[in-house]
């Protein structure tokens, strides 16, 4: 083997495999010949041109990888050439290299402002040739890579996007379902009125409220927070729901058939029991929750509370007084053998009682300060003289004012009792 050979054997032949296309730009028949067809031995896709301005044509055919443009032509020079060529919208990169008799540094410079990417000098040497050419298919190959990626990842944000939309559908189907577990957003009885609000943090949410009538004295209700607010939170909800929304004692847990086929509420304690062994025995799933069950007599006022990790119930009198007050107990689904206490109240007419998520206690404002339970009595007493879903509305309303304007970072959800048995003795 001679040293030519040698030579070139470092030079790698990947024109066949790149399918690289090269045009060869040159007034000179006989120059174009003789580099075209030394190309063409080596696998290169190759077309000729006699001048810049037949050359634009063919680029906009026949998009080049390469171009050998000689620099001095007429009509149009290498160097106008070159500029219009990289002007030329196209999906990869275009190698552009000078053939030139110059040297000089000034007008080497010129060349590269122009857009050049390499020079050959006159008469080209055919090893000089092929490493030129080497040089421009590596810089190729990593930008066919990249667009390679490129697309990719176009193709794959595309599909992402499809997704996106898809999940975006359901969950916006999924919303109108877990707000229609809320089946009224106020119901009137015979001495009470029973409010709800349920403001997911996002499209779902991990609270739930709700209610179960009992008998024409008795009405149950209670506020639940599942940990965490996404689509499996929801799922829960949606679960717990089923225990404790129908009126009926062979689907409601809280419920039970006393003689004579009447209907009972069994000991609340008892309930949230049953709660933490469906969870900790039936459910594979590691949320747990918190949850306040009440059983209100609508003429006595007497109210019975099991709580179970839940904020503590609000109770805001009739002269405008409000107290704070609970048991606090255990969350529900995290000790086998948790035990939950029970305890009264006892609420006089005009008395309101607010069962809240901490989604209003802990809400943050701008500097992460926590509304807590002295906020939320100060953002109550504001709320003086209002009374149903419209303070239910309005407590929401300043509590994003407190968090200026932010997105809740929890659910927001509560339960408003009001005592008013005159109406009662009214129909009497």
């Amino acid at each position: 083997m001679s040293a030519i050979e040698k030579i070139e054997s470092l030079v790698p032949d990947t024109a066949k495999d790149m399918n690289i296309r090269v045009l060869i730009v040159d007034d000179s028949r006989l120059q174009r010949k003789i580099i075209s067809a030394s190309l063409l031995r080596r696998g290169y896709d190759v077309r000729e041109a006699d001048s810049g301005v037949s050359a634009l044509t063919v680029c906009a055919e026949w998009p080049p990888d390469v171009v050998l443009s000689d620099w001095m032509m007429p009509e149009m020079d290498g160097l106008e050439f070159c500029q219009k060529f990289k002007a030329l919208p196209r999906e990869g990169y275009g190698y552009f290299i000078l053939l030139t008799s110059k040297s000089a540094k000034d007008e080497v410079a010129q060349g590269l402002q122009c857009g050049a990417d390499d020079f050959l000098t006159k008469p080209v040497n055919g090893l000089e040739l092929r490493a030129r050419l080497a040089a421009g298919e590596r810089i190729i190959q990593m930008q066919r890579a990249l667009l390679d990626q490129t697309h990719i990842v176009s193709e794959t944000l595309e599909q992402l996007r499809t997704v996106h939309d898809s999940i975006n559908l359901d969950l916006i189907e999924a919303k109108k379902l877990q707000q229609s577990l809320v089946r009224e957003k106020h119901r009137s009885f015979e001495g009470a009125d029973l409010s709800f609000v349920l403001h997911p943090a996002g499209h779902v949410g991990g609270d739930l409220v709700g209610y179960f009538p009992v008998s024409k004295t008795d009405v149950g209700f209670f506020a639940i927070d599942v940990s965490g607010h996404g689509v499996s939170s929801a799922l829960m909800t949606a679960r717990l729901a089923g225990y404790l929304t129908s009126p009926s004692p062979e689907q409601n847990i809280a419920l039970t058939f006393e003689e004579g086929d009447s209907i009972g509420v069994r000991p609340l304690s008892d309930v949230v029991v049953d709660l933490n062994r469906i969870v900790l025995e039936e459910m594979e799933t590691d949320h747990y929750f918190t949850v306040i069950l009440a059983l209100a007599n609508m003429e006595t006022g007497q109210t019975t509370l099991c709580q179970a990790g839940h904020p503590h119930p609000l109770v805001r009198r009739a002269n405008g007084e409000i107290e704070q007050d609970g048991t606090g107990g255990l969350p529900v689904g995290l000790f086998p053998d948790a035990e939950f206490e029970e305890f009264q109240l006892t609420l006089k007419p005009g008395d309101q009682l607010i069962l809240a998520s901490d989604g209003v206690t802990e809400c943050p404002n701008a500097v992460d300060e926590m509304l807590g339970e002295d906020g939320f009595e100060d953002l109550m007493k504001g709320l003086k003289g209002l009374k149903g879903p419209n303070l239910l509305e309005t407590l929401v309303w300043k509590l994003s004012e407190f968090a200026d304007d932010a997105a809740f970072p929890d659910d927001v959800s509560a339960v408003l009792y009001e005592f008013d048995p005159k109406r009662s003795d009214l129909k009497h």
